[in-house]
């Protein structure tokens, strides 16, 4: 919700800088304490700068005879091969920390919102977007006050700069939630891969970027699942694979034109940046006036006021714990994009797929058959194909 494209990872020099001086920092603390109270009592002994230059100089020799005889019996090489060891564990334990936080913020928030509209029957849609939107911007606005993260204040340049792009990311979440509310969560899995297709021709058309065969082929296998899953979809609905082809059309505009907004954007700031905690409280401010105009529109106030589920408390504990889910996948995703990179990503993102549709078919109780679960996996797989592929392009370009 709100995650940029191409963002900016970390270095990994700079990652195993920070926690060799963390390990090392330990280790070394115990050594400086009994060194200056050493330095302290010998310096009070000697009084003048003769003298205090023969301490200096007899001090030090005795440190580097010290260092000498560490290096001569082999204990500062398995000093350092430790600290390299537990350094490389440490960056790999966070990389899977936040990889599976990843994968379980965003499977809970598809399968809380399906579990809202459907098991609740909850027929405000652009409502319920807006309340965790709002969620979102009361989480975000508090962290910002505490300093915990840091945020751009919202001029009005930045407002009109970032306003074409916040319509189209208004329109994606609308028809995400409309979507889902028709269609079981295996076939909106694998609905969103005609999403690469547009966004690959797109590239082509506007950047005048071209892909490889291998590409291609990937975008094929995902239009033939798509469509031999509609076939076979014992629970197929009209209207919710309208909102879903809306939602691709919408997703590839948003990917293809965040990023020339982005750069717009960042000339218009104070500081000239435009970090990934800021467009996520631009994106979800920007949101409630717009819709709360769409839901007037589509007289949602009127269901609001005579369903009795605003008067359940577990109702509210859902929806705003669906809310705090949609914050988690913008902070578990910009946390996995440092520790790892956008490739692996990627390509965790699509491996995500295949449990997600397995829960919704097992969760919701999902009518169907051999052909559209051989479909729909296929889909996946192809998902899977479509992100190595992007990987191996990448790395040859």
């Amino acid at each position: 919700r709100g995650l940029s494209v191409g963002v900016s990872l970390d270095s990994p020099d700079s990652i195993l800088e920070r926690i060799h001086i963390g390990d090392t920092s330990n280790g070394i603390q115990g050594g400086e304490r009994s060194f200056m109270v050493y330095q302290s009592n010998l310096f009070d002994e000697v009084s003048s700068p003769i003298r205090r230059e023969v301490a200096n100089r007899s001090f030090s020799g005795k440190v580097l005879n010290r260092i000498d005889n560490d290096v001569e019996n082999g204990k500062l090489e398995i000093k350092e091969k430790s600290i390299c060891n537990n350094m490389l564990i440490t960056v790999h334990n966070k990389a899977l920390l936040s990889g599976i936080a990843y994968c379980i913020s965003s499977c809970s928030m598809i399968l809380v919102n399906k579990y809202v509209l459907s098991s609740y029957n909850f027929k405000a849609g652009i409502s319920l977007m807006l309340y965790q939107n709002f969620v979102a911007v009361v989480v975000v606005s508090i962290l910002s006050f505490f300093g915990v993260v840091s945020t751009e204040p919202l001029t009005l340049r930045l407002i009109k700069v970032w306003l074409p792009v916040n319509v189209i990311f208004v329109g994606m979440l609308i028809t995400s939630m409309l979507s889902l509310k028709y269609l079981n969560v295996a076939m909106v899995t694998v609905l969103k891969n005609v999403t690469n297709v547009i966004t690959a021709v797109g590239e082509m058309y506007i950047f005048n970027r071209h892909h490889v065969t291998r590409v291609w082929t990937a975008l094929l296998l995902m239009i033939v699942s798509a469509v031999s899953g509609g076939i076979t979809d014992l629970s197929f609905n009209a209207t919710g694979y309208t909102w879903q082809i809306i939602n691709c059309f919408l997703t590839a505009s948003y990917s293809l034109t965040l990023r020339r907004i982005m750069d717009t954007a960042k000339q218009v700031t104070k500081s000239g940046n435009l970090d990934e905690f800021s467009m996520v409280l631009l994106n979800n401010t920007l949101s409630l006036p717009l819709g709360i105009l769409l839901v007037l529109l589509f007289n949602e106030v009127d269901y609001l006021s005579r369903t009795p589920l605003l008067q359940l408390p577990a109702f509210w504990m859902v929806t705003t714990l669906s809310g705090f889910l949609g914050l988690a996948i913008s902070f578990t995703s910009m946390w996995f994009l440092h520790k790892t990179s956008a490739t692996t990503y990627s390509l965790v993102g699509s491996l995500n797929k295949i449990p997600l549709s397995v829960a919704g078919i097992l969760l919701f109780k999902v009518p169907t058959s051999l052909e559209n679960i051989a479909s729909i996996f296929f889909g996946l797989l192809a998902g899977v194909f479509f992100a190595r592929t992007k990987m191996q392009e990448k790395s040859q370009s």
